[in-house]
């Protein structure tokens, strides 16, 4: 008997279900959507419905946010000028930031007026300081006002020459350079701090300030580098000659800016006082120009050979 015709349709009666429902499960809810046919119209619901509702986002969203953020940078803006205003105070209390401003408030003009009146100040008659409503001109308008612009520059300059003296001895060195430096300032603090002192013992009503006192005893750096120059130039008597005028020019210059300063009195009345306080404050004054001289040559001397 054959039995092969009936199992073979068994199986397929058999197989068929099972064709059709893997067939319709997999028409029915398939993994992956098939987009490769779809056009752009096919693809606006989809994306409208779901940007709809993310985009619509909160209705106030967009009125609270301008005004927080206008909130943060006013309070942030504040924050920062109060931290301006207390930086600038406290700085001002230790360096007189808008003082120096005067100070340096010089143009070409006046450098140059005055780097003359300190190299060749025996013709000029006008040493006072001129005010405006009870306070001192700027220095580019007034020849007599201290500045610190020279001082400065001059320091420096100086600096500079010193290397260049050292350097065509064959003794230049950083080290020895910046040596030569920090003792220029020292001794400048030690002057400006005995002129003080000397001012506090003697009880003088003045009003120079340490501003002041900085400023005219860094006027001598001038005299000093053109001393060195010279005798870079034309050798050791050149020095000597050249400095020994600078020296009598500076010490000229203090004598008649001084004494307006520290003999208030005798200035005014076109004489010298009479008295131990006046005789002291003459003395002091002599004392502070004739120091210039001696500062000059100490400072100077080693650098020419």
């Amino acid at each position: 008997m054959d039995y092969t015709a009936p199992q073979t349709g068994f199986r397929q009666r058999k197989l068929q279900p099972i064709m059709r429902l893997r067939n319709s499960s997999v028409d029915g809810s398939q993994l992956f959507e098939d987009t490769s046919g779809a056009g752009p119209g096919s693809q606006a619901p989809n994306r409208s419905q779901q940007a709809g509702p993310q985009g619509a986002g909160f209705p106030g969203q967009a009125l609270l946010s301008e005004p927080m953020s206008n909130l943060a940078m006013a309070y942030g803006s504040s924050l920062a000028s109060q931290g301006r205003e207390m930086v600038d105070k406290n700085l001002d209390r230790f360096i007189p930031i808008s003082k120096l401003k005067y100070y340096f408030a010089v143009d070409t003009v006046y450098v140059g007026k005055k780097l003359g009146l300190l190299v060749f100040p025996y013709m000029h008659e006008n040493w006072e300081v001129s005010y405006q409503q009870d306070t001192p001109v700027a220095p580019r308008f007034d020849v007599n006002a201290p500045d610190l612009y020279i001082p400065a520059m001059g320091f420096i300059t100086y600096i500079l020459v010193a290397g260049l003296a050292l350097g065509t001895q064959n003794r230049f060195s950083p080290e020895l350079l910046g040596v030569h430096a920090s003792s220029a300032f020292v001794w400048l603090i030690m002057e400006v701090l005995a002129v003080l002192l000397s001012l506090y013992l003697v009880t003088v009503n003045t009003d120079l300030t340490t501003i002041d006192l900085l400023a005219f005893s860094g006027y001598k750096y001038v005299g000093m580098i053109v001393g060195v120059v010279a005798g870079l130039l034309f050798g050791r008597p050149a020095y000597y000659l050249s400095l020994l005028w600078c020296c009598a020019a500076i010490f000229v210059f203090m004598i008649r800016t001084l004494r307006l300063k520290l003999l208030s009195e005798a200035a005014a009345e076109g004489r010298l006082v009479r008295g131990a306080r006046n005789q002291l404050r003459m003395y002091l004054t002599m004392s502070i120009a004739a120091a210039q001289p001696v500062f000059m040559y100490w400072l100077t001397y080693h650098l020419i050979r």
